[in-house]
């Protein structure tokens, strides 16, 4: 049975699922969760700005170890937020014949490029893109920089378009990808659980949401990156519509986005949902709008989609090249254009036929945006004539 060692910072919602099924799949696989102070699960989120504790469970199904980390500051927030001295041994003693690294923006990941390169199939996967890169020699000195980190890569996992592009720009080869999409557990999303429609219709009738009115959803973290603004200047220039706002979370902007809100009726607010109730908190909304300044991927695009709501996504989003088809699943838009939304909107509350139309394409879409996929992606580079080649050399010095 291949042991595959998998490197990455604490138990995420999004990677557990495809986790257990790599088990199944009969690939002996051990996670060594290098952030070793979430091992509790109650983690501080700076984005949030409150301690988040999941409600579904993420230690479950799957081998496990959080490694000491010794960082004065630890988090995922900075470079040296993960220094594990003893990770490299233990991944050895546990006898790993591959590894597959999440992110090399911490001390201790690079550190397992660095030394397992040449030993072993070392594989990695993240979602970085081109889209927010800054011009001038900090440019020319990151690429320069992350052109020698990939080189201690075998294969990468891409997530999406604008992900595969970013692993090009820096060196690796079309040979060296591997489609690994970013996924979401599409099931219990789109589960025709009549539970989650009654919850939602429930809040929005405490919300006090006119029964005429199309809801657009915002929900995640009220930072400046996400660009919660956008939402006010959108409802404003809606005001005439039979559309209500809906924004769902926390975070440092929320006092002020409710203070400068006060006036329009149709902008709402509630407090961030856990992962349980989210597919009924999707359900409230008509259509799901992620206005981000700055977004590698978008997570809640997946989940909006999967509960079959058309999406509106600005054009920072990485997962908008991939998940927005232009009027089909919905639209993708310029930071700052509300026109285009507006227009949009607008042609949504003359044809509500649209909505439907459109969410039923959303569904079919993510479709293929699934853990089976990302699993089928790992066992594809498992497979890749470089280990047996390497694997080869290794028994031969043996």
């Amino acid at each position: 049975m291949k042991k595959l060692a998998i490197v990455t910072t604490h138990p995420i919602q999004y990677h557990v699922p495809w986790l257990v099924r790599l088990v199944e799949k009969q690939i002996h696989v051990k996670v060594f969760y290098t952030w070793e102070q979430s091992s509790k699960g109650n983690v501080y989120d700076p984005g949030f700005g409150k301690n988040i504790q999941w409600d579904i469970p993420l230690l479950e199904g799957y081998e496990y170890e959080f490694v000491h980390n010794s960082s004065s500051r630890p988090g995922t927030e900075r470079f040296l937020g993960m220094v594990n001295p003893g990770l490299i041994e233990k991944i050895e003693a546990w006898g790993a014949d591959s590894i597959l690294v999440f992110g090399w923006n911490y001390y201790s990941h690079l550190q397992c490029l660095r030394h397992f390169h040449g030993k072993i199939p070392v594989f990695f996967r993240g979602d970085s893109v081109l889209l927010h890169e800054k011009r001038g020699l900090k440019k020319i000195a990151r690429r320069l920089f992350l052109t020698w980190v990939y080189r201690h890569v075998d294969y990468a996992l891409y997530v999406g378009t604008h992900n595969k592009s970013y692993y090009l720009k820096h060196g690796l080869k079309p040979s060296q990808l591997v489609f690994s999409p970013q996924a979401i557990d599409i099931d219990r999303f789109s589960e025709p659980d009549s539970d989650y429609t009654r919850h939602a219709q429930k809040w929005k009738k405490e919300l006090g949401i006119p029964a005429h009115h199309i809801t657009v959803l915002y929900a995640g973290k009220m930072t400046n990156v996400k660009n919660p603004y956008f939402i006010l200047e959108l409802a404003k220039a809606c005001v005439s519509l039979p559309i209500s706002f809906i924004m769902v979370g926390n975070g440092h902007l929320k006092e002020d986005l409710q203070k400068r809100s006060a006036g329009n009726g149709n902008v709402l607010f509630m407090d961030f949902q856990n992962q349980s109730v989210m597919p009924a908190v999707y359900r409230m909304g008509d259509v799901f709008i992620m206005p981000s300044v700055s977004e590698t991927w978008g997570m809640g695009i997946n989940e909006a989609m999967a509960c079959g709501r058309p999406v509106m996504a600005s054009e920072k989003v990485g997962c908008a090249a991939d998940l927005v088809l232009e009027n089909k699943t919905g639209i993708t838009f310029g930071v700052g254009d509300t026109e285009k939304c507006v227009r949009f909107l607008t042609g949504l509350c003359e044809d509500r036929g649209q909505l439907a139309e459109m969410g039923v394409s959303s569904t079919a879409l993510i479709q293929f945006f699934s853990f089976s996929h990302i699993v089928d992606s790992v066992a594809q580079v498992l497979n890749q004539p470089i280990i047996y080649r390497r694997r080869n050399l290794l028994n031969a010095a043996l």
